[in-house]
């Protein structure tokens, strides 16, 4: 039974009403079978669809571009255009950016120089205070294109007789000297820097090496230097100066509070003149034992307040409660050590005890100064006794014999015999030298 729709019905009306084409049949599929046209009862009729439309999915829809799906189908391919100069948009302006002004350099009048000004000239701009330096104002540096007049006999007579044209510098000594200063003179960031003086055995000559040490760096530093005497069994220290006071530091201690500023604690001090200041230990022998490890820090923190390098005369009483808080303190050390079997035999066990103790770090870094001036001295191979301390420290000095030193008074500096003042100065710098440029705290 084959079911007729109105539609069909329509379009066999048309078909009828249609007239046929001689030489032309109509025909129709139908289940892939071909039928006359004379049956008028059944029709069909083939209709091309369009092609199916491909549906976007949600996530697609999502990110398109103005709600426009994409169709995978699509066959897209690149294409390259033309196009016009005239039709760029410029949206940056045609004006040239403004070029940077590159100031010009100023004078030669108005910086901090007068080279190639006659002397005497008046600038023509206002001169700042820096301009008013040492080698302007008192001849020394180089002036006027020359070079400072040089040292030494055959340096000096050259600069002379070439009326000061030709200048062949300093001579080999006057140039090994102005190294040594320049590494006594080593400059320290921070606060002050310790260097106690110690040994086992006393009589070495523990407190003229503590002197020598400060001399020479007084002498040629800019800044202070004080050396203390922490001897609590009646130091020796303050003699080897002109003494200026009574004061000692039992003093010190008593008027810690009252003491305000440098004015007031050098009235507490004797000062050499190489400029060190000592001061001296207690004097009473009923006090002397009072000095203790408390003492020594008030007396301490006052001097690294107006001091830069502090030398401190130990005693022989290494386990003294003074002697621990001096090591606290301590950034070098110096063993004394006289040329003796039994002196340097105590010099080597205040280095074993103080390894064995913590302080490893100071004695690698430690100088020992060879006394050469005691009893024995000739009887011994010190280059045997140099060659067992260099297993151990840093660096050895030999401090050679002078008859101003064995004397035990008040050293004259200048006076030394050249030799101990060169081994002064080089026991100085070795200790600077030692010494750390920088520290915080």
């Amino acid at each position: 039974m084959v079911t007729r729709r109105k539609e069909d019905d329509d379009v066999v009306q048309h078909l009828e009403e249609t007239p046929e084409v001689p030489g032309e049949r109509t025909s129709e599929l139908i289940g892939g079978s071909e039928h006359s046209a004379a049956n008028p009862q059944t029709v069909t009729i083939a209709i091309d669809l369009p092609a199916t439309v491909h549906a976007a999915p949600a996530h697609e829809m999502a990110v398109a571009i103005d709600r426009v799906a994409i169709n995978p189908s699509l066959d897209v391919s690149t294409t390259s255009i033309a196009v016009s100069h005239d039709h760029v948009r410029h949206d940056l302006p045609d004006e040239e950016p403004e070029a940077v002004e590159i100031p010009a350099l100023p004078d030669s009048d108005s910086v901090y120089s007068r080279r190639g000004r006659k002397s005497g000239r008046v600038s023509s701009t206002p001169e700042p205070a820096a301009m008013l330096t040492d080698d302007r104002l008192l001849g020394r540096g180089k002036t006027q294109g020359r070079r400072v007049a040089p040292e030494g006999r055959w340096p000096s007579f050259v600069y002379a007789i070439t009326l000061h044209l030709v200048n062949i510098g300093d001579s080999r000594r006057v140039r090994e000297r102005k190294e040594l200063e320049a590494r006594i003179d080593k400059r320290f960031e921070g606060s002050p820097r310790f260097v106690p003086i110690l040994t086992r055995k006393g009589g070495v000559g523990k407190t003229t090496i503590t002197a020598l040490i400060g001399m020479a760096m007084a002498d040629v530093r800019e800044d202070r230097v004080i050396a203390i005497d922490a001897n609590p069994d009646r130091g020796t220290l303050a003699e080897r100066v002109t003494k200026q006071t009574r004061a000692t530091v039992r003093d010190v201690v008593t008027r810690a509070p009252s003491i305000t500023g440098f004015t007031d604690f050098s009235t507490l001090v004797s000062r050499d003149e190489t400029r060190l200041d000592v001061l001296a230990s207690d004097t009473d022998p009923m006090l002397s034992e009072a000095f203790s490890e408390n003492d020594y820090n008030v007396v301490a923190d006052l001097a690294e307040r107006y001091y830069s390098v502090v030398l401190t005369d130990c005693g022989t009483g290494i386990v003294h409660s003074v002697m621990r808080a001096t090591l606290q303190r301590a950034d070098s050390i110096v063993i004394v050590s006289g040329g003796s079997v039994d002196e340097a035999r105590l010099a080597s066990e205040t280095l074993t005890w103080l390894e064995a103790n913590g302080y490893g770090d100071l004695v690698r870094n430690a100088i020992v100064a060879l006394n050469t001036s005691t009893h024995g001295t000739n009887l011994v191979k010190l280059e045997e006794i140099e060659a067992h301390f260099q297993s151990r420290v840093r660096e050895i000095v030999r401090i050679p014999y002078d008859p101003q030193l064995a004397a035990g008074s008040v050293i004259d500096y200048k006076s030394l015999r050249p030799l101990t003042r060169n081994a002064a100065r080089e026991l100085a710098a070795l200790v600077a030298d030692g010494l750390p440029a920088v520290r915080n705290t």
